[in-house]
């Protein structure tokens, strides 16, 4: 017999750092401790009810991991230039909302390598280290510059992109922890590699623009997962409302169950049920 916990829309997973790291589901006004589930049988039913997680609106599909089409083509957090920063729509002055931009892009960011499924660049705000690295399932992450715009923070990355990948393989990440790497080598190769790059780059932006951090400690992440799956097989919420199995593990924001795992920041503001039985 399953028993209903919550129900409600659905938010990103929010994450703690521990060890292992502690998950917490989001359901409407319910929050439920997802670490105290792994080995339990659950299930998880889309209520086929949509809602965007910024106006609200009810929506018959969602756009860019949880925002009604109107929301999309409005707000400057679904522009391209949240995907492509160095693209920047704030600093070339066609920004959606300058006042978000300011309080969003125009601040301090992260430049970082991490191990998710191998070695990768990636950028984030200050306020999002280390959440950012929860998210994607690294295993490693060290902080390589700080910057004081997310346009000079795409700079510095598409200096590294041609050295090292920026995305994650995430059905890699998924079957297993990626091969411990040396972050400090690394980053110290990388600055051997890209060192006339910076110098222009810190010339032509400024020396307070761009700052390379060499003392930032590394930071080691344990996710709570009891088996990894051998094979990868993604649920679809719209093809498959009722979804679920033994849960095995969660990373990134995966939840890996023995019949499948499900990206559960994709389906933003979908109203699911969670039941648990076991």
């Amino acid at each position: 017999m399953a028993d209903l916990v919550a129900s409600g829309a659905v938010r990103k997973m929010k994450t703690q750092l521990e060890n292992p790291v502690g998950y917490t589901l989001l359901l409407g006004e319910h929050e439920i401790p997802l670490n105290d589930y792994l080995g339990s049988h659950l299930q998880l039913d889309f209520e086929g009810t949509i809602n965007c997680i910024h106006c609200d609106r009810k929506t018959n599909k969602s756009f860019s991991q949880g925002y009604c089409y109107p929301c999309f083509k409005r707000l400057a957090q679904c522009d391209t230039c949240i995907v492509s920063p160095e693209k920047c729509h704030y600093a070339a002055g066609t920004c959606r909302e300058p006042e978000w931009g300011e309080e969003n892009c125009m601040i301090d960011h992260i430049v970082y390598l991490a191990n998710t499924s191998g070695l990768k660049v990636g950028i984030t705000r200050g306020s999002q280290v280390p959440t950012r690295w929860m998210d994607q399932g690294a295993t490693q992450a060290k902080p390589i510059f700080r910057v004081n715009s997310r346009l000079r923070s795409g700079l510095v990355e598409v200096l590294f992109k041609n050295h090292v990948a920026d995305k994650t393989n995430w059905q890699a990440m998924l079957k297993g922890s990626a091969e411990p790497r040396d972050l400090e080598q690394a980053r110290k190769q990388l600055m051997a590699e890209c060192v006339d790059e910076l110098e222009a780059l810190v010339q032509e932006q400024g020396i307070q623009a761009v700052t390379e951090l060499t003392d930032e400690p590394e930071v080691c992440i344990n996710y709570p997962v009891l088996e990894y799956p051998l094979k990868v097989k993604s649920f679809n919420l719209d093809k498959t409302p009722t979804i679920g199995g033994a849960l095995m593990g969660i990373k990134g924001q995966y939840l890996i169950f023995d019949t499948g795992v499900i990206n559960m920041r994709k389906y933003g503001g979908y109203h699911l049920s969670l039941q648990v039985s076991g």
